[in-house]
């Protein structure tokens, strides 16, 4: 009988998605994410079994073609090690591919809630390439936050059903730049993605980019 080895210590690692990268799948993120790590030496733990793979977890993973600054991981380590947050930065700095950005790293409790459940709505910057009236933005804006509910069909696991997404629409504006700022729910009270927003609004013609800013925590 195989003895398995407790986790010794977990970390929360902070980063960012920009360039190239912002085309790569999560589960390819998870496998830059393995690269990374090992190539810095540190301890990963591994799920036992045939088919091991390093304990990852991303807390809410982008849709393709969206940059973000702030995205979480959890990574599990087999031994402890020392957690100097700007030793640690520039160690995975220096085998990191081009595009991806690290911001805080900390150790979390062995025991903490999982990050999937943690985390409660996102923020996103919307800039449109191509020039958009910013009073017609104004107008889409006035006429998606007017409405009290907007009810569309959704299909999962083959299964049909109706939902109202607009209590997942908490914030929607433009900022100085005319840039459009939507502040959206995700996680386990429901999930509404910035491209089905924007298609909502019938502004898919228009040539944009997406960018996450923002996680929110159930906490605050």
């Amino acid at each position: 009988m195989s003895h398995v080895s407790p986790v010794a210590q977990r970390l929360r690692i902070t980063f960012g998605k920009t360039g190239s990268l912002r085309y790569t799948s999560s589960l390819d993120v998870a496998k830059i994410w393995e690269r990374v790590l090992r190539r810095a030496d540190l301890p990963i733990m591994y799920t036992q079994g045939f088919n091991t793979r390093p304990r990852i977890r991303l807390a809410m993973p982008l849709p393709l073609g969206i940059s973000s600054e702030c995205e979480i991981l959890d990574v599990s380590l087999r031994q402890r090690i020392d957690v100097d947050e700007a030793a640690l930065r520039s160690r995975l700095l220096a085998v990191a591919p081009q595009g991806l950005t690290i911001g805080r790293i900390v150790e979390v409790d062995l025991r903490a809630s999982t990050l999937h459940s943690l985390i409660d709505s996102a923020e996103y910057r919307i800039h449109f390439v191509d020039e958009v009236d910013p009073e017609y933005l104004r107008l889409k804006i006035s006429e998606i936050m007017n409405r009290k509910s907007i009810i569309i069909d959704r299909t999962r696991r083959r299964k049909r059903s109706v939902m109202d997404i607009r209590p997942l629409i908490l914030a929607l504006y433009l900022d100085d730049a005319h840039d459009m700022i939507a502040h959206l729910s995700v996680g386990d009270r429901g999930n509404l993605r910035p491209d089905q927003l924007i298609e909502l609004m019938e502004l898919s013609e228009f040539h944009h980019s997406v960018h996450r800013y923002k996680l929110h925590t159930i906490d605050g």
